[in-house]
C-alpha cells in the first residue's frame, strides 16, 4: 500500500486541480481549523483531533480531494517516500530468479508478495509527512543470497528475524533458523505501546489478536538515521538475512551457507522514487536487482475515504496499476510478473488503538518466458477472508496457482479460490498474512473435496512472517543529499519532532507548504508545467520510465561505496 493512506496535508499545487473541489475558500478555511487546534501532545488531544478529522472526513469520495494540514505533531517523522516501498525483504525480491522452475519462481514471487509489507505486520499504520512535488527518495539494500539446505532444499533464514517461526512440520520440512554471529535471533516479553506512541516506539505495537515481541532499540544520535526506526531491525553489513522456501526441488544457484560472512557475495538492490503529481498525489518507483536480472516499477497512487465503520478504505486509484517485476536474465528470462494491491482498512480509529486489514484478492499474473507448457502460463489469487464484526482478526488468507490460456478472457473473472476450475489449479495455499502460509500440490487434494482436511505431511512452509524484520535501508547522509531528496528536505521538521517541538515542527512544515505553492504559482505566471526529473511523465500503464536522469541516479546508487551511506539503526 501507499504513501498516501491519509488525508492530504498540504495545499494543491496547481489552480486546474482547485475546480475538482467545492471551494477554495472553505477548504482553506478547513486546513487553517485542524492547524488551529493546539498542538497538544497527549493521547487526549492527539484522540480529539484525530475526532475532528473524522467527523470531516464523512462523506467524502476521496480524501485526497480534501486540503487538510494536519499538526506536526499528529505526523511520525519520516517522509511518505521513504516509508512508502515494497521492498521490506530485498533478500526475497533478489531471491525471484533463483529457481530453475516457472512454478518455483512464481512461489517465489508469492512470497516476495506476503513479504514486501513487512512495517504493517510489526508496526501500527501511522501518518507520515506528505510529499511535495518534485520530492524524491534514494535508497539501497545489501543483503546475502537466498542459502539453501544441500538435502532437502529448504531455504534457511540468517538474520533479521526475532524469534523461531511458527512450528509446522518437523525440520526437514520447514525453513530453516541458523543463529547469526551477531545474535539476530532475539526474543523479549510481548508489549503493547500507548494508542499514540511515537514513531521510536511503534514496532512494539500490536493488533488486538496478535501480541510482537520488542527487540532491543539502539541509541542512535544520527536524526536521519533515528528517521527509520520503520525499519524494525539492526544495522551494519553484518546483520542481513534472508527466508524464502523450496518448493519440490532446490534451485540450482550457489548455495551459500553461511553467506552473512564478507560482503562479496551480498546482492544490492537499489530504489528510487519521485512525487510526480501532487494533486491527486501520485509517484513512480522503480527498483533494481542486477545480480539476480531483477527489475521491479510501479506508480502509487490510492483512493481514500472514511467508512461508516469509521475505518479508513485504502484502495489502488486509477494511476496504480500494482507492481510489475521483470526478469531480464537468468533462469526467468523473459518472464514478466504483475502484482495486484489489495484493499486495505485501518481499523481502531475511534478507540486510537490502529491496526489493519486487508481485503478482497492480490493477482499475480506471470507473462513472457516460456510458461509451462501447452501454451499455458501460470496465475495466482491470493485472497484475503473477510473479518467478522464481533471477535478478533484473525487475518486469514488463501490462494491458488492455476494455469492460464493468454488471450483467453475466462481466467480474468476468477478473483477468488473457489472459482477457479480444478483442472486448472496447480497448487494451493493457506494461512495468515501476519504469520504462517503453506501450500501443497492440488493432485494432493484431488481425493478430497476438503482443501484442508488432508494430513499436515503434504503441506510445505511458503513462509512465516512472525518472526521476520525489515532489511535495514542504506541511505547517504545528509550531506551528500540534493534540496528536493526527502531527509534532506524535510529535515527541519524531522529534528523538531524528535526533539518534542512540536509547534516549530508545525511552522517548519507550513514554510514547505508554502514554498511549494509558490512554486505553483511561479510555474502559472510562466506558463509552464512540472516535468518530473527521473521518471517520464507518461505513466498511463501503470509502469513508469525512468529518464536518463533517473537511470544515471539509480546506477549511482548501486555504484555506492560502504563508506557513502549509513544503515538505518535501531
Amino acid at each position: 500500500m501507499e504513501h498516501n493512506v491519509k488525508a492530504d496535508d498540504t495545499a494543491p499545487a496547481d489552480a486546474a486541480h482547485a475546480e475538482t473541489l467545492n471551494s477554495e475558500d472553505a477548504l482553506d478555511a478547513q486546513a487553517t481549523a485542524i492547524d488551529d487546534v493546539p498542538d497538544d501532545t497527549g493521547d487526549g488531544g492527539k484522540l480529539r483531533m484525530i475526532m475532528q478529522l473524522v467527523k470531516r472526513s464523512f462523506g467524502v469520495k476521496d480524501l485526497a480531494s480534501m486540503r487538510l494540514s494536519l499538526p506536526a505533531s499528529l505526523l511520525e517523522p519520516i517522509p511518505n517516500l521513504e516509508y512508502w516501498h515494497y521492498l521490506d525483504r530485498p533478500d526475497l525480491f533478489a531471491a525471484i530468479n533463483d529457481y530453475e522452475e516457472p512454478f518455483e519462481r512464481m512461489l517465489a514471487v508469492l512470497r516476495f508478495s506476503f513479504s514486501k509489507d513487512i512495517r504493517h505486520i510489526r508496526g501500527k499504520p501511522c501518518k507520515p509527512y506528505n510529499s511535495v512535488l518534485g520530492e524524491n527518495f534514494r535508497m539501497h539494500w545489501d543483503v546475502p543470497p537466498v542459502s539453501y539446505d544441500t538435502a532437502d532444499g529448504a531455504p534457511i533464514i540468517h538474520a533479521h528475524i526475532d524469534a523461531p517461526p511458527t512450528p509446522l512440520l518437523s525440520p526437514s520440512h520447514g525453513p530453516h533458523l541458523v543463529h547469526s554471529d551477531s545474535g539476530s535471533i532475539k526474543a523479549a516479553k510481548p508489549t503493547r505501546t500507548s494508542a499514540f506512541g511515537s514513531l521510536l516506539s511503534m514496532k512494539g505495537w500490536s493488533s488486538p489478536a496478535v501480541d510482537r515481541p520488542l527487540p532491543p532499540v539502539a541509541v542512535e544520535s544520527n536524526l536521519a538515521a533515528k528517521l527509520s526506526d520503520l525499519s524494525l531491525a539492526s544495522t551494519r553489513t553484518g546483520e542481513s538475512g534472508s527466508v524464502s522456501v523450496a518448493g519440490s526441488t532446490p534451485p540450482t544457484s550457489t548455495s551459500t551457507a553461511g553467506a552473512e560472512g564478507g560482503s562479496g557475495a551480498r546482492r544490492r538492490t537499489a530504489y528510487l522514487t519521485e512525487q510526480i503529481s501532487h494533486h491527486p498525489p501520485i509517484s513512480a518507483y522503480a527498483a533494481t536487482c542486477p545480480a539476480a536480472h531483477a527489475t521491479l516499477v510501479g506508480v502509487d497512487h490510492f483512493a481514500v475515504r472514511v467508512l461508516p465503520s469509521a475505518s479508513v478504505r485504502v484502495a489502488a486509484g486509477a494511476a496504480n496499476k500494482g507492481l510489475f517485476i521483470a526478469l531480464d536474465g537468468g533462469h526467468g528470462v523473459g518472464e514478466r510478473y504483475h502484482v495486484t494491491n489489495p484493499v486495505a482498512h485501518v481499523n481502531g480509529v475511534l478507540r486510537g488503538s490502529f491496526y489493519l486489514t486487508f481485503h478482497e484478492s492480490t493477482i499475480v499474473t506471470c507473462t513472457g518466458g516460456p510458461g509451462v507448457g501447452d501454451g499455458e502460463w501460470l496465475r495466482a489469487i491470493i485472497e484475503y477472508k473477510e473479518e467478522s464484526w464481533l471477535g478478533k482478526p484473525h487475518f486469514a488468507v488463501e490462494g491458488v496457482v492455476h494455469r492460464y490460456t493468454p488471450g483467453a478472457q475466462e481466467h480474468e473473472e476468477w478473483t477468488k479460490v473457489k472459482h477457479v476450475p480444478a483442472a486448472r489449479a496447480v497448487a494451493f495455499l493457506e494461512g495468515s498474512w501476519r504469520g504462517l502460509v503453506r501450500w501443497r500440490r492440488a493432485s494432493a487434494a484431488s481425493s478430497t473435496s476438503s482443501r484442508s482436511s488432508k494430513s499436515s505431511a503434504e503441506w510445505t512452509t511458503l513462509i512465516d512472517l512472525a518472526p521476520l524484520r525489515a532489511v535495514p535501508k542504506r541511505v547517504r547522509p545528509l550531506d551528500a543529499q540534493h534540496a528536493t531528496e526527502s531527509r534532506k528536505l524535510w529535515d527541519s521538521v524531522t529534528a523538531r519532532l524528535l526533539s518534542k517541538e512540536f509547534g516549530e515542527a508545525t511552522r517548519a512544515k507550513h514554510v514547505i507548504e508554502q514554498r511549494q505553492r509558490d512554486e505553483a504559482a511561479e510555474r502559472r505566471r510562466r506558463g509552464v508545467e512540472f516535468v518530473p526529473q527521473f521518471f517520464e511523465q507518461d505513466i498511463e500503464s501503470g509502469m513508469p520510465v525512468l529518464t536518463p536522469a533517473g537511470r544515471e541516479a539509480l546506477e549511482a546508487e548501486l555504484k555506492l561505496g560502504d563508506a557513502d551511506a549509513e544503515t538505518d539503526v535501531v
